[in-house]
This record gives C-alpha cells, structure tokens and sequence, in this order.
C-alpha cells in the first residue's frame, strides 16, 4: 500500500491522534514506508528491509540481523507519542525504559537519537526545540558557507576523492574544484583532509542501497567536512564516517544530521585525539584492562603474559562502537541502547555550554524522582559514586565480549595473534541484547570490587 504526501500526513495525524503541536513529528515519519507496521505490530527482516534496504549482490557478505522491534518492548511511535504532554514536553523516564527493553522503531529512530544525544532538552516545549532547530540550521548553513567559499565544490552534491592542494599549499587541478593557493596553516590542513573524507565516504555502509545516490554520499561528505573545519582541534580522523552515516540516513535534513553527529562527538572526540605518542582510545583501553583484572583477574594475567595487557586489540571496538562486529540495523539498536543506559538529565544543558564537560552526577545528592531520568548505567554509577569518565558502557561491552571468550583464550591463545583471531570470529556473530546485559553485570561486579578497600 502506498500514499501521497498527503494521504501519509492524513495517516500519521490520525494514528498520532494528532493536534497541531504534533506536526514537527511529521517529517520524521514521511519518509518511511508507510504501512500498518510502523506503529506498533511485531515486524520481521522483510519490513526491516524496506527502512535500510541491502544491495542484492551484497546480502551474502553482511552479518545477520537479530533485532526484531517487538510490542509491548519496541518503543514504537505510539508509545513516543504517548509519552509527550499537550505541549511537547518529553517524559523520559518512560522513554528511556522502553528503550532500554527493546530498542527504537526504526521509523523514529531519529526523532529518538535527537533526545538521547542531548540535542534537545526532553523538558522543553514543541515550540522552543523548532526554534532551536532553526537556529542550528542557519549557524551549521554560515559554516557551509564558508567551507563553501573556500572549496566550491562543498554543497554541490558532489564530492572528491583526490588531492586538491599540494603539501605546499598550490591548487592541484580538480573537475569543478578550483581552488586559490594556500598559506594558512589551518585551510591548508583542512583541505588536505577533504579527499581522504571522500575516499572514506565511497567505503562507508556500500552495502546499503542508500549510498548507490552520489548525492546522499556527498550529504555525508559535506558533514564530515564541515565538521572537520569547525572542529579543528581534532579535524577529520578516519572513522568518523561510521558514526555519521547513520545520522544521515535517519535524519533528513542535512543540518540535523550535523547536529546530531556532533552531539555523538561530544561524548567520543577524545577516542579520536591521536598523537605520535599516543592513541586516542588509550585511556578507555587502560580503563578495560582495570575492568578485566578486577573481575578475571586469571584472564587478565593470561593476556598480560601475551604481551596483550594494553588490550589494543579492542581498538576497533572501542573506536566505532561495535559497527563492524554488527549489522548495520543491530549496530543502531546496540548504539541507542546504550545511550538510554548512559542517559543523565543534565546531558542538553551541559552541551549548550560553550566548551562544558557533563556535570559531575557523584557530586551532589540526586533524589528518587531525578534518579529515575538516569540510565540504568549511569544510575548505578551515581549510586556507587563513581564518577570516571572512561569508564564508559562501551569498556563494559567489551569486557562483556572478552567474558564470553573466555575459555577459549585460555585454551588455544598461545600468542596475541591467537587472541586477534579469536575476536576476529565474533563478527556476525554477537548478540547485543546479550552483551548489553552482560555488561552490566561487570559493572556492577567490578563497581562492588573497586570500592572494597
């Protein structure tokens, strides 16, 4: 079955049971197939499909999917719907519950990301977060201005993949990329980036049918871009791509998708701050090999012993979150899972400080009702008065990962190549509801330990 635009708007309103503060939810509902099963009935791998549709020739090379959006678990659009008042305002402690049972349905993954990201306040009004999205819109449309002015070819719906300057700073000729020669050291920095930006751009998410349009590619390039240009303390490090691609195909809007991917920097730019001496991820890593020697510390000597004790083995996962051990549609439900569990509630108001960090939640007590709007993650830290930044659920994850290896690294890894194998083997191969559980079990084995003296 399908509608016109506006037979679908017809369709959304009515099952919204919509009143006029509810149409800023529309535009994130239009652009998803429009069927029965979008608002609540269980959905299996054909419906899935139509939301990130795989290219035919590629199915045989993407591990297999084991989310399913299941009622009653799902937070489905009704149930989201449900959990807003008359004036917009979020009730989070619902969402957040729901969430942490069952993942997002795919047709409001976006619209959901937006909150658990801290790109809105669940307190605020349908009013304020449209002003505020406009807002965002014009400043992250003055950035791209500007990038623009600099490097035409950014917003044309192309993008490159060759070097457009040389290491001195002169033009190198590039189809509709004529540039003037460069002396300041940051454009020049900038612009040597943009080609290598593109050439991950081609190798991101192939295997969706989304990334056949070069104009949805190059809306990944422009953000990538533009990010790297405001953000220049850290610039464009590969990987980035990853944990973008996904903001673009749930958000439509350009902008929004920028916005959203910022937001996920803030909480993972220092995994991407590398030097000659030192690798971004390192204190996550040093965090991990605390975990491990805490709740196995057997395992953790067997890997000490290996020469594996710094764990960069589990580089990879810690950099882009577990995108490459899932599916693209498992990768997303492990993601949002596991921001409802690291939600706190001061997370919008911290980001909208200039250059603020989260609040210490250990400082101050926090009462039953406030307590409530955390995460389960993050509740349990604030509980235990733990307060380590590096400690994120993604370090538990992980441990939960090596957990479940466990005998099999002590049997048959006789060297750290065994153990790069070992891990190797878990693509396609993990269950996220799983490890998600299983890491919080370590933590909370690893909280109960660390605070015996």
């Amino acid at each position: 079955m399908t509608y016109a635009v506006r037979d679908e708007k017809s369709l959304v309103l009515g099952v919204l049971r919509s009143t006029r503060d509810d149409e800023w939810m529309i535009p994130y509902l239009l652009h998803c197939p429009a069927n029965p099963g979008l608002f609540g009935r269980n959905v299996g791998t054909e419906e899935l499909e139509t939301f990130y549709p795989i290219r035919p020739e590629c199915l045989g090379d993407i591990p297999k999917t084991r989310f399913r959006p299941r009622v009653g678990k799902t937070l489905s659009a009704r149930r989201l719907q449900a959990a807003f008042s008359e004036d917009g305002r979020l009730d989070i402690e619902k969402v957040l519950r729901r969430i942490q049972r069952g993942g997002i349905h795919p047709s409001i993954k976006g619209l959901v990301w937006e909150f658990l990201l801290g790109c809105f306040d669940p307190n605020s009004t349908c009013d304020e977060r449209n002003q505020l999205r406009e807002q965002r819109r014009e400043r992250y449309g003055m950035w791209k201005a500007e990038c623009q002015n600099i490097v035409p070819v950014i917003g044309s719906g192309k993008f490159i993949t060759e070097p457009i300057i040389t290491d001195d700073g002169e033009p190198i000729a590039a189809e509709g990329c004529d540039v003037p020669p460069v002396s300041d050291k940051k454009v020049a920095q900038w612009m040597h980036s943009l080609h290598q930006i593109g050439l991950d751009v081609v190798r991101t998410d192939r295997a969706l049918v989304f990334y056949e349009d070069e104009a949805n590619q190059a809306k990944l390039w422009n953000i990538l871009a533009i990010y790297s240009w405001v953000d220049d303390d850290i610039g464009y490090v590969q990987g980035m791509n990853d944990i973008c691609s996904p903001m673009v195909i749930l958000l439509e809007d350009e902008a929004d998708a920028f916005w959203c991917f910022e937001r996920a920097m803030r909480r993972l730019r220092d995994n991407f701050r590398c030097s000659t001496t030192s690798i971004g991820v390192q204190s996550q890593l040093g965090t991990l090999s605390q975990v491990i020697k805490t709740v196995d510390p057997k395992l953790h000597q067997h890997l000490e012993d290996l020469d594996g004790g710094e764990y960069l083995f589990a580089f990879r996962m810690l950099m882009v979150l577990f995108r490459r051990e899932f599916s693209f549609v498992d990768a997303l439900y492990l993601w949002e899972v596991m921001w409802a569990m690291e939600y706190t509630p001061n997370i919008f108001s911290c980001y909208e400080q200039p250059d603020a960090a989260l609040d210490d939640d250990t400082a101050q007590p926090i009462n039953q009702k406030m307590l409530k709007q955390y995460g389960k993650f993050q509740r349990k830290n604030v509980q235990c008065g733990h307060a380590d930044k590096n400690s994120a659920l993604s370090v538990f994850l992980v441990a939960s990962v090596l957990e479940t290896k466990n005998k099999q690294i002590l049997k048959d890894a006789k060297g750290l190549d065994d153990v790069v194998n070992i891990m190797g083997e878990l693509t396609g191969n993990l269950d996220a509801k799983k490890a998600c559980k299983k890491a919080l079990k370590i933590q909370d084995k690893y909280l109960k330990k660390a605070k015996k003296p």
